[in-house]
């Protein structure tokens, strides 16, 4: 994985307030020969700390059903969408995710990083759940066989370190890098600590490992400090985007010089002439998903989609989270359409675990084999852009690619 990859951003198109979105009051926990609908939830954080990275996600997540819907459904079913709010909230995501399963969801697409808080819900029902795996471990855990991570198809959950970070760091002039996490997600703080030992991998240095970071922070005026104090000089935040940005930003007025700085997150339309635009130049962003600039089938089917059903401007490209929402309903479609006429949770959970060849339709670097992938992890592959002066530029048109060094884990403890 990307270090155990970061934690989950998007582009806030729009801000809404409330627990639950519904888009349809017609609900259903199956479906019969004669068509009738089948609702899918979508859960995330509308509201509170992470709002200001997930807001907006879901028109990946309406796009995709939307598409779907258009040419006739599901084996004649009509898919009708549920967009739930965590409010960011640890208490709240336990109240979404039953909130979901007594509405009658069929499935769950997930892009909440505290879904871990509550995963047992949907397991104990078995309700097949897709999405992102940057909240936990449980993506690749037993019990919880119904997850399937349409972005990585599994997590192991020793989260080993793994050299793609740390090697581009290095081959890119960094010699002392600093890594930051947010303490309350396990994603954020394992890939804080992967960075920092991928670095140490490729022969740099370690200048700061801060794992303990509040959820949205954005004051690192002493952060900065430190980090100027041990000769920092190459950087890769875990954390979202108002975080990440307010690091480097802080980092600059600190006077430290990056040599080297790589952004998990960020790589986004809103980002280009921001006010922090200009101290991000020559930073590079990962990204996990095929960028338009590069396009193939899979970037045309959704760029199509989220322009007619979504409005997206033309001169615009996806988000990290509208991908992650589109994958996350194109997944649990396919484990539908191979469910048959007559779709169960049990059919489509056995169905989607027989899946060998998943990429998104072009949109991942890999092909997940979720057949054998349960506890393991795929190849680390992303591509990467660089922000320059006209926008964001792919460096290469091939993924980069690490491996996990093994006997590693980024556990605590």
């Amino acid at each position: 994985m990307l270090s155990s990859r970061f934690l989950k951003v998007s582009l806030a198109f729009t801000t809404l307030v409330g627990l639950v979105t519904a888009f349809s009051s017609v609900v259903t926990t199956g479906a019969s020969a004669s068509g009738s609908p089948i609702t899918l939830a979508y859960i995330t954080s509308l509201t509170g700390p992470a709002a200001s990275e997930d807001a907006g996600t879901q028109t990946g997540f309406l796009a995709r059903i939307a598409a779907q819907n258009a040419e006739g459904g599901v084996n004649g079913h009509k898919l009708v969408p549920l967009v739930i709010d965590d409010q960011t909230s640890p208490s709240v995501i336990t109240t979404a995710v039953q909130d979901a399963i007594s509405k009658g969801a069929f499935g769950i697409v997930s892009q909440s990083a505290l879904f871990f808080l509550a995963d047992k819900y949907p397991e104990q029902q078995g309700v097949p759940v897709t999405g992102s795996y940057d909240d936990g471990p449980e993506w690749g855990t037993q019990p919880f066989t119904n997850m399937f991570a349409s972005d990585h198809g599994s997590v192991d959950p020793k989260y080993p370190v793994n050299t793609l970070v740390g090697g581009f760091l290095k081959s890119h002039g960094g010699t002392v890098i600093g890594t930051y996490g947010y303490g309350i997600s396990p994603q954020s703080a394992a890939a804080a600590r992967g960075a920092a030992e991928s670095f140490q991998d490729a022969g740099g240095k370690v200048g700061v490992e801060n794992t303990t970071i509040p959820i949205g922070g954005t004051n690192f005026t002493s952060e900065a400090l430190i980090a100027k104090q041990n000769g920092v000089n190459a950087m890769t935040p875990s954390m979202d985007d108002n975080s990440n940005f307010a690091l480097a930003t802080a980092l600059k007025q600190s006077g430290v010089d990056l040599k080297a700085a790589l952004y998990a997150t960020g790589y986004e339309p809103s980002v280009i002439n921001s006010p922090v635009w200009s101290t991000l130049q020559g930073a590079y962003f990962l990204s996990a998903f095929r960028p338009w600039s590069l396009p193939n089938a899979g970037t045309e089917q959704e760029q199509a989609a989220l322009e007619k059903y979504e409005k997206l401007p033309k001169t615009s490209f996806a988000t990290y989270g509208q991908t992650e929402s589109w994958l996350g309903a194109d997944l649990m479609i396919k484990g539908l359409q191979m469910a048959g006429a007559n779709p169960t949770r049990a059919a489509v959970i056995k169905d989607l675990r027989s899946i060998k060849n998943y990429n998104g339709n072009g949109l991942l670097p890999i092909t997940v084999n979720y057949s054998t992938i349960f506890g393991h992890d795929p190849a680390n592959c992303a591509w990467v852009v660089k922000a320059t002066k006209t926008g964001f530029t792919p460096i290469s048109s091939q993924p980069f690619c690490g491996h996990d060094v093994a006997g590693t884990t980024t556990l605590s403890g």
